[in-house]
């Protein structure tokens, strides 16, 4: 804790930096929330502010309104308490139980061998350092801090409608300085089952481990357009070809994590003849290399690894590993349609997040994305026609609603005002591919007027995640400012 408030201390604006560390300190991992939900509450009620929460654990905190902004109109300031968890598989880590360790990188901070929680940490912080501060000038404000963003939109999507009475909202989750985005991707999740049997390993055959790792990965919205390579993709590449031309038997599987993160390691169990291993090993060499060449631009430290294992007792049938690597390899990964309206703009998308081999089938989760609502069901049956020919079990999550743009909305043109007249040059006004609680938010308040913005952030969802220091200020005081203009 000493060491973290050190590495902290100076930063401006200080309370914000304060109280991000003190959040830094509560595990909070999507769905696990009820620790930072437990002391968001305590703190409001600490700071004598009308706090309360729903059976979710999402959190509201009133504040009233400065003096000579009693009649203006209710505002809310909105961000989520939960984290992606995410680490190198080095480090030693418990997201459940350990506090987050920050590191200072120049002009970043980024954590030690984790995600860092910036995402949306420090849009809960600079909440509560408006919160707490009584020389502001603002309206009525309502701090709305919910669960479970990053795996689902849960907070958001269970929200009751009679929860708010602000007309505006500020949410606080964009991850570019100085620009304003105003609309966003909606999203389902398709996932597979795939029924195995485990039968005798073969006789005669020596066992690997063949890994890929170092990707750079990322958000699967925001950073499926940048040519970075899936980790489930790749080492499929060598399955297929050793179960088709080495007898290459599977053992197990596993890679990737979350629905929302573009896979960055992934690794397999495999037997493989005694007479056919010379020439599987060649194989994983030769297309190691040549994918680390097709890749050469965007993933620098990617790294393939083939090492002796224990040979186990228990393989994967072949039928059911035919149909899986034939299934990955035909799996969609990546953009699906650019928009037709926004020059440079994902339209729709897909990501194969993960491959996980559980007791008796094996999982393949997926993420569909898209800004027009009929493109993302499509997007959806397509993946679901795959599964079904390989013979999986497939099912859909709910889903949540894209944001519309409005390019006339007030509070945009008050933040772009602001922001002019603070920087001297025009924010960027745009929509992302990408989930915002905003969509959720506005299907059940249609009334609401909102922007989203917020400081610089890199490599989120990642163990890469950092935030540039200086934008956290210009954040800050661009925010104070609207906040005085909305009156």
């Amino acid at each position: 804790m000493k060491q973290q408030k050190d590495i902290l201390k100076g930063l401006k604006p200080e309370r914000v930096w304060h109280w991000f560390g003190e959040i830094m300190q509560i595990p909070r991992p999507s769905k696990h929330e009820e620790r930072i939900s437990a002391w968001l509450v305590q703190w409001g009620k600490d700071h004598g502010l009308e706090t309360k929460s729903d059976k979710l654990g999402n959190v509201l905190i009133r504040k009233p309104a400065s003096k000579g902004y009693e009649k203006s109109p209710w505002v809310a300031l909105q961000a989520h308490m939960d984290m992606v968890c995410e680490k190198n598989s080095t480090k030693q880590f418990d997201f459940m139980k350990d506090a987050i360790q920050p590191v200072l990188d120049g002009e970043w901070l980024t954590a030690d061998g984790t995600t860092l929680g910036a995402d949306d940490g420090i849009g809960v912080a600079a909440i509560l350092a408006i919160l707490e501060d009584k020389k502001l000038q603002h309206p009525a404000l309502e701090a709305l801090i919910t669960v479970d963003e990053e795996t689902g939109l849960t907070g958001a999507n269970g929200l009751s409608k009679s929860w708010l009475k602000s007309e505006v909202l500020l949410n606080f989750d964009d991850e570019d300085e100085g620009e304003y985005c105003i609309g966003c991707a909606g999203g389902i999740d398709t996932v597979a089952e795939m029924d195995y049997k485990l039968v005798a390993a073969p006789k005669g055959c020596k066992a690997f481990i063949v890994k890929v790792s170092g990707l750079v990965g990322g958000h699967s919205g925001d950073d499926i357009n940048r040519g970075r390579a899936n980790a489930n993709k790749l080492l499929n590449r060598i399955l297929w070809e050793g179960t088709y031309k080495h007898s290459m038997r599977l053992a197990t599987i596993d890679g990737g994590n979350l629905r929302n993160a573009i896979a960055r390691e992934a690794e397999a169990l495999v037997c493989v003849p005694e007479d056919k291993v010379r020439a599987f090993k060649t194989m994983v060499t030769k297309m190691g290399k040549a994918m680390v060449f097709e890749f050469r631009s965007t993933e620098p430290d990617m790294e393939f690894s083939l090492r002796d294992a224990d040979m186990p007792k228990k393989v994967i049938d072949a039928d059911t590993q035919e149909r899986l690597v034939n299934l990955v390899y035909a799996c969609a990964h990546g953009v699906l349609a650019m928009s037709r309206e926004i020059e440079n703009f994902v339209e729709t998308s897909t990501n194969l997040a993960s491959i996980k081999v559980e007791k008796t089938f094996i999982r393949i989760a997926t993420s569909q994305r898209s800004s027009v609502e009929s493109a993302k069901q499509a997007a959806a049956a397509k993946l679901e026609a795959t599964f079904r020919l390989a013979g999986c079990r497939v099912s859909h999550s709910d889903g949540y609603p894209g944001w519309t743009p409005n390019p006339d909305s007030r509070v945009l043109k008050v933040g772009v005002d602001v922001y002019k007249k603070m920087y001297g040059k025009e924010p960027v006004v745009r929509a992302i591919h990408a989930g915002l609680e905003c969509g959720l938010i506005g299907e059940k308040y249609p009334q609401m007027d909102m922007i989203s913005y917020g400081p610089t952030l890199r490599g989120v969802h990642s163990p890469d995640e950092r935030i540039e220091i200086k934008t956290v200020e210009m954040f800050w005081n661009q925010t104070l400012e609207i906040l005085k203009r909305l009156k």
